[in-house]
């Protein structure tokens, strides 16, 4: 059985750091050739996103920029957990908070596949294009924690295994 991988990255390139996900996912060497693993840019487009996890996702790779907890360009790499209530309920077109995407997606009769989070604290979100120099920094090593994680999930490795390969402590980074 072919593990099918959705790689998502997302957020909006015309805030700063918030288009860390879509430059990851540009930057990203991942098979182009294989129908199982599927690499979308979504930006802003949450609700694209939730119509697409309505098909038969095993895996997806959420690839977003997060709140700074006092370092930018900090990598974070953890499971989501789809469990805890969301500030949105129901369907929601201009979100594209994961959280929303994923109310969205439970609105319209779907459920979240297993998803990992590769996630790097902003430095700034202020209108503006390109990021701040420690989160362009990060994107190499994102890019490669995508890489890793796909192949893991597509080895049909457990889903540690995967977060493990691609933890940012595990390759002496954030």
């Amino acid at each position: 059985m072919t593990t099918r991988i959705l790689v998502a990255g997302i957020g909006n390139i015309f805030l700063g750091d918030d288009g860390f996900g879509s430059e990851v996912v540009r930057n990203a060497e991942l098979p182009q050739d294989d129908p199982a693993i599927q690499v979308i840019d979504y930006g802003i487009r949450g609700m694209h996103l939730a119509y697409d996890l309505l098909e038969e996702w095993d895996a997806l790779v959420l690839v977003d920029a997060v709140p700074s907890r006092g370092h930018p360009g900090a990598l974070h790499v953890f499971q989501a957990d789809h469990e805890s209530p969301s500030q949105t309920t129901g369907l929601d077109g201009h979100s594209m908070d994961p959280a929303a995407v994923f109310a969205s997606l439970q609105a319209l009769g779907g459920r979240p596949p297993y998803t990992v989070v590769v996630g790097c604290e902003a430095g700034s979100v202020q209108e503006g294009i390109g990021l701040t120099e420690p989160v362009a920094q990060a994107v190499p090593r994102a890019a490669r924690a995508v890489e890793e994680i796909v192949a893991a999930l597509h080895g049909a490795a457990p889903p540690a295994t995967a977060l493990h390969a691609a933890s940012p402590a595990a390759e002496g980074g954030c």
